[in-house]
């Protein structure tokens, strides 16, 4: 019981400091966010990043795909063909 109040008090504490900030610094944020998303530097470096992760997996897979059961081996498959060819939300290709 103490922790559900706790989380009702710091819930009721957290509404009323963000209905104070109101719509405007809710704009203010989102804009921000907005605008570190499209900064080229950042779309590398994620587009970087998510390369070097399907790599990593791909090796991985590779080494640890004969001990998987069947199942798991062939979910991972059609999850790797299916993601092929296609964009991501950055609109960068996910090769």
């Amino acid at each position: 019981m103490r922790y559900r109040l706790t989380f009702m008090i710091g819930a009721a504490v957290g509404y009323v400091l963000g209905a104070r900030a109101g719509r405007e610094r809710y704009e203010q944020l989102r804009k921000g966010a907005r605008q570190i998303a499209q900064n080229p530097a950042v779309r590398n470096t994620v587009e970087s990043a998510a390369q070097n992760g399907r790599a990593m997996g791909s090796r991985a897979f590779a080494k640890v795909g004969d001990r998987l059961p069947d199942s798991v081996g062939e979910r991972v498959r059609s999850l790797r063909e299916r993601g092929q060819g296609t964009e991501d939300d950055w609109g960068t290709s996910n090769t």
